[in-house]
């Protein structure tokens, strides 16, 4: 079957330990993927063998889905795959493929599209709508990064035409700044972080990152969670940043991607009653 022999380049893509052989296996991944993608009505299958590796996120008014998965090198480095699919009234294939150029970036909040993409595999989708304005969609994603530090990220994605837009003039930051396009979270890599969506209270929760030695402000590599927590309060048309969020009972799955889930949440606000 396809979705067996899916299965097994894309566990190879993680369990080899030559790079060569990595990109190898990735690369005959990604042909038996778009193959697969090809058959016709495929945008309902689920692809449920690939949950290890690979994230399939479905839109919530099913119009389409992100498709991220990445690839570890041996220097702790990572790069990113994906693809939109679209769905289609007829059930053939709409792609718009994703291309990791994450080396080439000097600017993180820089708003690009499909072909100059801040790579990352995602894993939850919140979508941001109001009347008559077209929605966009939040992601939250894992990025890896070296072997000292690793990254996560929340994303924008709208649609512009065919295009995949990332990157939007949402998020509110302190001292009334200039509103950020998207927000990347740096932090030493033996250490794990909360970011994650709570319904309940419709807000994006996240780790206050801090140095853990205060000569060391700006070395990301020392920076980890200091037990307290941010979010973003999710609005029209931007996010709302709320410092000193309690995170009661234990952080939420998907505190860090690969480790095994936790319990969801109940948020409160410190002090705001």
């Amino acid at each position: 079957m396809a979705q067996d022999s899916l299965s097994a380049y894309s566990d190879s893509t993680v369990s080899v330990k030559d790079d060569v052989e990595r990109i190898a296996y990735n690369t005959m991944f990604v042909k038996k993927l778009i193959s697969a993608l090809k058959t016709p009505h495929s945008f309902q299958f689920n692809f449920d063998s690939l949950a290890n590796n690979v994230s399939f996120l479905k839109s919530p008014n099913q119009a389409f889905r992100v498709i991220t998965w990445s690839l570890p090198f041996a220097d702790g480095s990572y790069k990113f795959y994906g693809t939109i699919q679209m769905a289609t009234k007829n059930g053939s294939l709409k792609l718009i493929p994703l291309n990791d150029n994450t080396q080439n970036f000097t600017d993180d909040n820089a708003i690009t599209n499909q072909k100059n993409w801040f790579g990352a595999r995602y894993y939850e989708i919140i979508p941001v709508t109001y009347p008559g304005k077209n929605p966009y969609y939040v992601l939250l994603g894992w990025k890896g990064n070296n072997n000292k530090t690793t990254k996560k990220v929340i994303e924008v994605l709208s649609f512009e035409k065919d295009q995949a837009i990332f990157g939007k003039s949402i998020f509110e930051i302190k001292k009334k700044a200039t509103n950020r396009n998207r927000m990347v979270f740096e932090y030493n890599k033996m250490n794990s972080m909360t970011l994650t969506f709570d319904k309940q209270v419709n807000m994006i929760v996240f780790d206050h990152l801090a140095p853990y030695e205060n000569n060391m402000e700006g070395n990301m590599e020392y920076y980890v969670s200091d037990s307290s927590f941010d979010g973003y309060s999710i609005s029209y048309p931007r996010l709302y940043f709320k410092e000193n969020v309690e995170l009661r009972n234990d952080a939420s799955s998907l505190d860090e991607l690969y480790s095994p889930p936790r319990k969801a949440t109940t948020l409160l606000q410190k002090g705001k009653h």
